[in-house]
């Protein structure tokens, strides 16, 4: 990035808390690491999620059934499920004309402290995800683990995970959607997969990311050429 808009960059973070959505880095510095903003932990009875525009975290319903979600949930920044994450799952799964559900890569962050609420970031390990579909869209869940938690720090792979916990997972994600309101949603888990798969589907949501929004710094740029005219 430019000298320019690198001084823009840091003088808007003094300024304005950045967007967890568009105003935070996908990959922490650690390669081996994601950011994650967790909107709901295991104790809340609200599904609460964050508002696009405003970046702030607004309750999107109370829980339907008494199960709720045992880890840490949110997703991560600067994704987004488009057409290649679609295809990724057509691909794997065999369905036809599956597209990504449009909104940002959802992550599940194994943790062994409790937390007493969302809206915060954290820096986690991915190991593997849950390949959802829902109708005919793309869900994927993305499993990881928190920077050196003492229970599952050292996980490197979904195969570490235990069964019983990644069996909750998948009964919380086959119901939570569910309004008292609606029909009954078409909702299934294709596919349990790996590390090396979660790491080509997270990538794959950077790019629908890019493409979707711009690369931060076109962003910037188009930022600098709307200062400079007003």
């Amino acid at each position: 990035m430019a000298g320019t808009d690198q001084r823009l960059l840091e003088l808007l973070g003094l300024s304005f808390q950045a967007h967890p959505w568009h105003g935070v880095p996908a990959r922490a510095a650690d390669p081996e690491l994601l950011n994650a903003f967790v909107e709901i932990v295991p104790t809340d009875a609200v599904k609460y999620e964050i508002d696009k525009p405003t970046g702030h975290l607004k309750i999107d319903r109370p829980q339907r059934f008494s199960s709720m979600c045992p880890t840490l949930y949110g997703f991560i920044p600067r994704t987004f499920c488009g057409p290649r994450v679609g295809a990724r799952c057509a691909e794997r799964t065999g369905g036809r004309d599956i597209e990504g559900d449009g909104d940002p890569m959802d992550v599940c962050v194994l943790a062994e402290a409790s937390m007493a609420h969302g809206g915060f970031l954290v820096r986690a390990r991915p190991i593997g995800g849950l390949r959802m579909v829902d109708g005919n869209q793309a869900d994927d869940k993305i499993v990881a683990v928190l920077e050196s938690d003492l229970a599952y720090g050292l996980f490197r792979g979904i195969g570490e995970c235990p069964e019983a916990l990644l069996e909750r997972l998948q009964h919380y994600f086959l119901s939570y959607k569910q309004r008292p309101d609606e029909p009954t949603r078409t909702v299934r888990i294709a596919e349990v997969y790996d590390r090396e798969e979660a790491l080509r589907t997270i990538e794959r949501s950077m790019l629908d990311y890019e493409e979707r929004f711009g690369a931060p710094g076109t962003r910037m740029q188009e930022l600098q050429r709307l200062l400079r005219s007003s």
